[in-house]
């Protein structure tokens, strides 16, 4: 899985600095790479291309059932279900209107936290603002969930996570390596979407503990920073 996540962001950093961080071996790592793909995993990554372009083709308008119309209109026989599959790991949703928009709390008992950052994603020095997300990585064993935290000044990881389930376990887990990474202070801003991995009770409780300062925005925000590269893990030192 670790080896999945490497391929698919070889063109966005080093492989070796990201075997090292990933704590596997380079000669592992090609090895595993050179190997002959299995047919399911070629099909599914040609559908997902396939989904991609019929989606943006469609101005995001389309859903599982008319993407798989149209993809059967281009002589592709993948069925509805798996298409549908695809779509949801890949976090593609058509664009609808609301009438109207209700906030509701993720757990009961929470209060969600204000947005502090206000869409101004910048910090005067290491260990003032952590941003998180989560996104996912296609391997030869399956779909894997990848959370980061991100320190905002340096643009570099300090602490992440996969696992094949996306819960509060996978975002504790990175929370953890981040704190036993860098020595906190009390005030330090943590950063995410409303999510509900990041408003669970136990997740808070470890804030609490560390005075870190809890800081959300709506859905898509933070994903569509990462997307848009603004964080670098070449762009500044610590």
């Amino acid at each position: 899985m670790k080896y999945g996540f490497i391929r698919a962001h070889q063109d966005q950093f080093r492989v070796s600095r990201m075997c090292v961080v990933l704590q596997v071996s380079r000669n592992g790592y090609y090895d595993w790479r050179d190997r002959p793909e299995s047919k399911r995993s070629k099909e599914n990554r040609t559908a997902l291309s396939q989904i991609r372009e019929v989606h943006a083709r469609s101005r995001e308008a389309y859903g599982a059932f008319k993407t798989c119309q149209e993809l059967m209109a281009r002589g592709f026989q993948w069925g509805r279900h798996r298409i549908a599959k695809l779509r949801r790991l890949a976090g593609i949703e058509a664009k609808r209107k609301r009438r109207f928009r209700i906030t509701t709390q993720s757990r009961a008992g929470v209060v969600a936290a204000k947005n502090r950052l206000k869409q101004r994603f910048e910090a005067k020095a290491v260990n003032r603002v952590w941003v998180g997300d989560i996104t996912f990585v296609p391997t030869a064993e399956g779909w894997l969930y990848l959370a980061v935290l991100i320190d905002l000044y340096s643009r570099r990881v300090v602490g992440w996570a996969m696992s094949a389930r996306i819960d509060q376990q996978l975002v504790l887990d990175a929370l953890n390596m981040a704190l036993l990474q860098r020595r906190v202070k009390p005030g330090l801003i943590h950063h995410t979407d409303q999510g509900r991995q990041y408003s669970g009770a136990a997740y808070l409780a470890v804030l609490k503990q560390h005075g870190i300062i809890a800081s959300v925005s709506r859905r898509g925000i933070v994903t569509t920073m990462l997307s848009l590269r603004v964080f670098s893990v070449h762009s500044k030192t610590n």
